[in-house]
């Protein structure tokens, strides 16, 4: 199951696909005994799926077996026991994909002639992603980091290994038997390597980066310059051998310190907006404003969720199940404020106070 949405992925799963393009969304359960429904859910929204191939005239007979085919091997790919909150698959002729979200999504299917992409970006956004990597002079390993976890990443490379044998430094410096290895030349052209490798990466996918290590290490890494005036270090070694629980531990202090930071400072953005009136709440004046490309600033409680019906003039409360209602309304909203060049800040719920969930600063 598919986790870390680039730039690039973005704008590969957004290209127009052969008719029919089938999105399959539905929630998700970590915990007992929500969890148990999960089955009979997936099965359920599947079969729905292939109903609609079934009914739809525009299918050809060929093309319907292609995707029903790519339905069951995509169902056969999910492992509800490493499921989080939301589940999207994709398939259209000669391919699928399954998307594993850290936030919920409504259940539903959609067949058009692209894949529907917002609540993955909006889990995405969500999810605040980060880099973290982990240098030493032998190792250098890449950590994908989302809102409750490290996952070990094989993008861009790596990791990437020093080619010497039974070669452990930072042992070697702990027991005094060597000098530091971080003056050797050859280690500097190792994380020169490092540092090209992880600039490309940022290009494509540009995310905060943590980078742990000794300190020698990280004077050498600071020494290079590009990606270190970029990223924030921190003095700890030995996570380039180390598993994720280790690397999360060490990073969560700094992680948590970054979201009061970010969320006092959205506090303060948006009651200046409120004094120059650039200040937009509720999930209908933000919906306007954002189809007008005017949000410059987003923001929006973690767990705020809203069902509405558009009236043609204003988006009104709604039913879920109701004719037209629109369950994923908030992400249709971070989507296309992402799309404008908006900043998207997720908040803890209670932040915005009577703000409904949902807030902004508008560019004009």
């Amino acid at each position: 199951m598919e986790h870390a949405l680039s730039s690039s992925t973005l704008a590969e799963l957004r290209r127009p696909r052969p008719y029919p393009a089938v999105s399959v969304l539905t929630p998700t359960h970590r915990r007992e005994p929500d969890n148990a429904q999960d089955p009979v859910r997936l099965r359920n929204v599947v079969a729905e799926a292939k109903k609609q191939l079934e009914a739809d005239p525009a299918v050809t007979r060929d093309r319907r077996s292609d995707v029903v085919r790519q339905l069951d091997q995509a169902l056969a790919e999910v492992d509800l026991a490493y499921t989080e909150d939301g589940l999207v698959i994709f398939a259209a002729p000669g391919e699928h994909q399954v998307w594993s979200l850290a936030r919920s999504v409504p259940e539903r299917v959609v067949l058009s002639d692209t894949f529907l992409t917002r609540n993955l970006v909006s889990a995405h956004a969500a999810e605040r992603p980060f880099w973290v990597l982990s240098i030493s002079a032998d190792r250098v390993t890449l950590w994908d980091g989302g809102a409750d976890r490290v996952t070990e990443s094989r993008s861009g490379g790596f990791p990437l290994h020093h080619g010497q044998e039974n070669f452990d430094a930072e042992r070697r410096q702990r027991v005094g038997d060597q000098p530091s290895t971080f003056r050797d030349e050859d280690t500097k052209h190792f994380l020169r390597d490092a540092n090209t490798a992880m600039a490309a990466l940022l290009r494509d996918d540009p995310r905060p980066l943590y980078v742990t290590g000794e300190q020698a290490a990280l004077s050498l890494w600071e020494e290079l310059g590009n990606v270190a005036r970029h990223s924030v270090p921190v003095h700890h070694g030995g996570l380039s051998h180390a598993g994720p629980e280790a690397v999360w531990q060490a990073i969560s202090p700094l992680l948590q310190a970054e979201s009061r930071r970010s969320t006092a400072s959205v506090t303060r953005e948006l009651e200046a907006a409120r004094g120059h009136r650039t200040f937009a709440a509720g999930v209908d004046e933000v919906w306007q404003n954002a189809r007008e490309g005017r949000v410059r600033l987003l923001a929006v409680e973690e767990n705020y969720r809203t069902t509405v019906r558009d009236d043609g003039d204003h988006l009104i409360p709604a039913a879920s199940g109701d004719l037209d209602a629109r369950d994923d309304i908030v992400d249709e909203i971070v989507e296309q404020c992402l799309e404008t060049g908006a900043e998207v800040r997720f908040v803890p719920d209670g932040t915005l106070g009577d703000e409904n969930g949902i807030a902004g600063v508008l560019r004009y």
